[in-house]
């Protein structure tokens, strides 16, 4: 007769006694013995508490946790390392927060001490945890499962049954359906021991190893970064040093040595636009045709860049991030002489790319004197003028250009020492140029025109040939693929640890005192899961066809080990 029972048996009469003495001993009002003074635990054994709580998994997940919330701050607030301009704007607006910030580190929190103690203790911690774990799984893999427990009956799943066949015959059939199952498993004494599940504590064990690969890969990629931009008008080019960068910023271990080597050449830039619609205006496509080589005699090799298709040279990366217009500008003095001829990039204002910028004749000009002197023009370039006196564009691409300047001449301040940029105009010691109504020089220029400046100043032409430039960010981040690499690894390892589930399966094959064998089946599983008597019935169900079973006078000779459930012995009727 087949028996099947899930759940757990109480014990027996013995456990119960023993139960009720510990719960009289509990309720008695008699005197206790007095508790005996324990000694001190001395430095050794509060650095070996310390140390178990640092490495236990509360904890980690602790410091995981206020290193999630460490790294807030750092979205929402300016940090230097990122823009200091940013930083500088709100110390000038919030002055009450301000120095409060500046006190807990806020303005550079992935450099602060607060942080970067969260980050080593989590470091530690999850090494602390991970060593003695990988020793004792491999120790497990190493070893084979455990024998079967003198109590089969007492296990969450357990069937029997009664069968003619031999008790080898049956240890035989269970071994090799256990090990078809992917079970390890092997014959101990009178029963087949196996286990099942490995693969959950590899997964746990990847999960955490993938954090701290993350970690590293964080902070290598802190301290080596470097991430630069550069505004490159069609024909120009850039080679890959940091006095070629507009902006620079790097990390705190990085050295110029570490730049890929490589160069290339903006040939030419491409951007499509919606025409009508409710979109009109709206970008299509920006590609940016290269030619670029890596190292200092590589072969030159031709390449497009998108947006969000950068270009990769090594470990560097190559991103189109802005574009713009760039006239060309010729300014001649009072002679007539050219001082001044090149494709000026403007900085767009708007989503329509009206820009804005200055041109500078800092050497070579004189006014109708002859007297040496700097010229600046301010201007705005207007991609399609849509007439009248808006200088705004109507739209994105060059339909309708028009450049609008106002010149002035005098002292540009470039001489001072103080750094100036080259999209601004200081115009403390310049003078504007008059016209004949006294009013401030000012004038709209189509291509091929020319503006003359009043009493035999010179001229400003703006030629027809109007450029376009594109802003590139270049950026070099090791352990890139290190950090995507344990992402990943995480991902699987913290699935593979959800779900699979470790288990284990016995089955005992013993000849009864009628010589007719007995065989009792048992599975344990490290979390309560109804897969286990699941698996058990449908290995029980296979290994019973091998085994048929002997029915006795009482018994249904149809029954199969899984159909037929009692209760435990010991348990609850």
């Amino acid at each position: 007769m087949s028996e099947t029972t899930t759940g757990t048996p109480t014990g027996g009469a013995e456990d119960r006694d023993q139960d009720l003495g510990a719960a009289a001993s509990q309720l008695s009002t008699a005197p206790q013995e007095e508790a005996v003074s324990l000694p001190s635990l001395g430095v050794i054994g509060w650095v070996r508490w310390f140390w178990r709580q640092l490495t236990s998994m509360r904890v980690a997940l602790l410091l995981l946790l206020l290193l999630s919330l460490g790294a807030i701050p750092g979205s929402l607030i300016p940090q230097t390392g990122a823009d200091i301009n940013k930083v500088d704007d709100f110390r000038k607006t919030h002055t009450t927060l301000a120095p409060v910030y500046d006190k807990l580190g806020l303005f550079h929190v992935y450099s602060s001490v607060w942080f970067s103690a969260i980050y080593i203790l989590l470091f530690v911690s999850l090494i602390g945890c991970i060593v003695p774990r990988t020793w004792q799984f491999v120790g497990q893999l190493r070893g084979r499962p455990p024998g079967a427990p003198r109590r089969l009956d007492r296990l969450p799943a357990y069937t029997t049954w009664r069968t003619t066949a031999e008790p080898e015959q049956v240890r035989e059939a269970a071994l090799t359906l256990l090990k078809r199952r992917r079970f390890r498993a092997h014959v101990a004494g009178e029963a087949v021991a196996a286990e099942k599940g490995y693969v959950r504590e590899l997964g746990n064990l990847a999960f955490h190893i993938a954090l701290i690969v993350l970690l590293i890969a964080f902070a290598s990629g802190q301290m080596y970064k470097s991430d630069g931009t550069k505004l490159v008008v069609e024909g120009d080019g850039f080679a890959n040093s940091i006095l070629q960068y507009d902006d620079f910023k790097s990390g705190s271990l990085f050295h110029s040595d570490d730049l890929v080597p490589f160069s290339f050449d903006l040939q030419d830039f491409k951007a499509t636009y919606e025409t009508s619609g409710p979109n009109r205006g709206t970008p299509r496509m920006f590609q940016a045709r290269i030619s670029y080589s890596k190292g200092a005699y590589g072969k030159p090799q031709e390449t497009t860049v998108k947006v969000n298709q950068p270009l990769e040279i090594d470990d560097a990366k190559v991103y189109l991030v802005s574009h713009g217009y760039a006239p060309v500008i010729t300014v001649r003095d009072g002679k007539g002489d050219v001082v001044y001829r090149d494709a000026v990039p403007l900085l767009p204002l708007d989503g329509n790319v009206t820009s804005q910028g200055v041109v500078k004749v800092m050497d070579g000009y004189k006014n109708a004197q002859g007297a040496s002197e700097q010229l600046g023009v301010q201007a705005f370039f207007l991609p399609t003028y849509g007439g009248g006196a808006n200088v705004l564009s109507q739209f994105p691409a060059l339909l309708n250009p028009v450049l609008n300047l106002a010149p002035y001449h005098g002292d540009l301040g470039v001489d001072s020492g103080l750094p100036q940029s080259v999209y601004q105009l200081d115009k403390t010691h310049m003078k504007e140029f008059k016209d004949s109504k006294g009013r401030q020089l000012r004038g709209n220029l189509r291509p091929g025109q020319t503006m003359s400046l009043p009493n035999g100043a010179g001229s400003i032409t703006f030629e027809k040939d109007v450029k376009e430039w594109a802003g590139f960010e270049i950026v070099q981040e090791p352990g890139g693929g290190w950090a995507l690499g344990g992402a990943l690894t995480a991902i699987f390892g913290l699935a593979a640890s959800l779900f699979i589930q470790r288990r284990r399966v016995w089955v005992r094959a013993v000849r009864g005192a009628d010589g007719v064998t007995v065989v009792e089946m048992a599975g344990l599983g490290r979390s309560e899961s109804a897969k286990v008597p699941e698996e058990l019935g449908d290995l029980a169900g296979t290994l019973y066809d091998q085994a048929p079973g002997a029915p006795g006078p009482d018994d249904d000779p149809a029954e199969t080990p899984d159909s037929h459930v009692v209760p435990a012995e010991g348990a609850e009727k």
